[in-house]
């Protein structure tokens, strides 16, 4: 019997996040239709590309007839580490949004298939997990610290959130249901007292109410974040309790630390734990963590997590550009939080940390064809990387080159679900008008107080730094058009029918009553600029990165001359850079050090590309901090 009455403030929802409180509501996928531009080739990416080669991997090796053993229709072991069971169903999560946002039949067929295979498994009390509580396996919960068992259901639970939020309640919800029921059971209120290594059934937990309107989940997710940083996970010589996140309780600490992945996680949980049940307190500690994470621990890309033993975050301003562990996973879930924090707060500042990371620490992930990830996200690559067999498990997470698929392959999969979702993190309403966040080529159309507003939104950014916002549908009272202007966007300015006038970084607002076929018109500046690092980042003290727009861009050695990589050059700080079509070019001098026997004569001009394009074109070394020659 459900013993908290619903009171969840129940707002339509089609988005992968839906606080029922909050300075802003997100447009969801049926609000928000991404129509073309760098946005749009990357849904087309994901679904053309990136669910199939996930779901071809994870079929090949054996990770999804794990379930069919469980069901009793296949025999042999287990495959794959404990937790592989999660990454079908981030798999599934993708696909659910992806048959959202476009149904196709083939898709659909797939889908369903997989779902059954998936609910074959399930126990009778609503259990579901291929490597614990079976004969021949170790007991259900009897390795919390590392048998991520909880971090599987949260997956499930997210997947099937995506099915509920495309307007599908089938199979996939009621093994969901079915699930959360022995959640409940075995680690609510009257059940055992403890939590998982790996967070992640939080945030999911709190999604899950939210989409059910049932208030018991959300009461678990609260459980499983004031459970935390009691030290009750068991420790090793390597990994401590804050490892776990599990050294203090969430609203005491003062930063993320330990297991950057796991960091991150647990803060979009607490926030959303916070939303729903009014905890201003925890919400105001989980804030304060994230701000000063990203001011101090992460990189000029927005990736987080610069040691590569424990994939955790360093020290304040421990920064090393060639030792930047930098997940993927990481920065996904890093956009995770900011998203919650800008719903929260429509703090701006929220939505440039989204669009620098999504640009950089995600999107260097993909190769272009969306068939090779990278897991680690290094910035200075000192030897040349060599390429991996696109047939080969890599056995490493820090591939030289993007792998096919990794023994832990989480990114992928994390790849998969976001790009299906992207629309999802356009767009906002305040009920009195529209707020843009990302500029994204895309058609919009949301229900305000006043009616029905709908624009479209025409843009090459960030290539070009014109971005057209056309009315299609307007109430016939006064309401509200925000578009986001970048904070490195100084120069900026505004048409909104009157003539460009500046625009100062933050949400740039005009109100007015607007007909069918009104315009603004946001110019950007996209002028390649150099940025220096803080000075108490010593591992790059002395260099400089070239920025152009939201990309951090990257030198590689395919872009010198022969014989020349970028060990041998410093960046001439006084010459012009020169903006390309999808860069910059700069002039670089051979330095006094190098050990080429022949060096070029004079300047060399080379052109800096996308830090997320790196190593498309082959092997390469390659920097983002380059020494400077003064």
């Amino acid at each position: 019997m459900n013993e908290f009455p619903d009171t969840v403030v129940r707002r339509t929802a089609s988005g992968p996040v839906a606080p029922s409180r909050g300075a802003l509501r997100p447009l969801g996928l049926d609000e928000v239709r991404i129509t073309g531009g760098s946005w749009g080739a990357l849904q087309e990416l994901g679904a053309d590309a990136v669910i199939d080669h996930c779901l071809g991997w994870m079929d090949r090796i054996g990770w999804i007839r794990n379930f069919d053993r469980i069901a009793g229709t296949a025999s042999g072991d287990h495959e794959g580490i404990e937790f592989v069971d999660s990454e079908v169903y981030k798999l599934l999560e993708a696909m659910a949004w992806e048959l959202g946002r476009r149904p196709a039949a083939p898709l659909a067929e797939r889908y369903a298939g997989l779902v059954d295979r998936v609910a074959a498994a399930q126990d009778s009390d609503g259990y579901l997990h291929t490597s614990f509580g079976h004969p021949g396996q170790r007991p259900r919960y009897s390795d919390l610290e590392w048998g991520h068992e909880l971090y599987c259901h949260g997956h499930l639970l997210q997947a099937a959130v995506a099915r509920l939020r495309t307007g599908y309640d089938d199979e996939l919800p009621a093994v969901a249901r079915r699930l959360a029921e022995h959640l409940w059971t075995e680690f609510g209120p009257e059940g055992r007292d403890a939590i998982c290594g790996h967070p992640e059934i939080e945030v999911a937990l709190a999604e899950f109410g939210r989409a059910t309107a049932d208030r018991r989940w959300i009461e678990l997710a609260r459980l499983f974040v004031e459970r935390r940083g009691r030290r009750t996970l068991g420790t090793t010589l390597f990994q401590g309790s804050d490892y776990f996140l599990d050294d203090m309780p969430v609203r005491e600490a003062s930063v993320l630390r330990g297991h950057a992945v796991r960091a991150m996680y647990l803060a979009a949980g607490a926030l959303d734990v916070a939303d729903e049940t009014g905890d201003d307190r925890l919400a105001d500690a989980v804030e304060a963590q994230y701000r000063r994470t990203i001011e101090r621990r992460s990189y000029l890309t927005g990736g987080v997590g610069s040691h590569h033993q424990n994939e955790e975050f360093g020290d304040d301003y421990e920064l090393p550009a060639d030792r930047a562990y930098a997940e993927t996973c990481a920065a996904i879930g890093s956009l995770m939080v900011a998203w919650r924090l800008l719903l929260r707060t429509a703090d701006e500042g929220y939505a440039d940390q989204i669009e620098r990371t999504l640009l950089n620490a995600v999107l260097v992930s993909p190769r272009h064809d969306g068939r090779a990830f990278y897991y680690a996200n290094t910035l200075h690559q000192r030897t040349c990387t060599h390429p991996n067999a696109d047939d080969e498990l890599s056995e490493r997470a820090e591939a030289s080159m993007r792998a096919p698929w990794f023994e832990v392959s989480c990114c992928p999969t994390n790849v998969a679900r976001t790009l299906a979702s992207l629309a999802g993190y356009v767009a906002t309403t305040d009920g009195a008008g529209v707020h843009l966040h990302q500029l994204v080529e895309c058609e919009l159309r949301a229900e305000l107080d006043a009616g029905i507003l709908a624009v479209r939104v025409e843009t090459a950014y960030p290539r070009d730094g014109v971005v057209r916002i056309t009315v299609l549908e307007a109430p016939d009272v006064e309401v509200g058009i925000g578009v986001r202007v970048p904070g490195w966007a100084t120069g900026a300015t505004l048409d909104a029918g009157g003539g460009a006038a500046p625009a100062s970084p933050g949400l740039a607002v005009t109100r007015r009553i607007f007909a069918p076929g009104d315009e603004l018109v946001l110019t950007l500046p996209l002028e390649p600029r150099l940025t220096a690092p803080h000075p108490r980042v010593d591992a790059v003290r002395g260099q400089l990165a070239v920025e152009r727009g939201p990309l951090v861009l990257a030198l590689e050695d395919v872009d010198l001359p022969v014989g020349v990589d970028v060990e041998h050059v410093e960046l001439d700080a006084d010459a012009p850079l020169v903006a390309t079509d999808d860069g910059a070019q700069a002039t670089l001098r051979i330095r006094v050090d190098s050990d080429l026997a022949t060096a070029p004569d004079g300047p060399v001009p080379a052109r800096l590309r996308p830090y997320a394009d790196w190593a498309n074109r082959g092997p390469s070394t390659m920097r983002v901090w380059i020494p400077t020659a003064r």
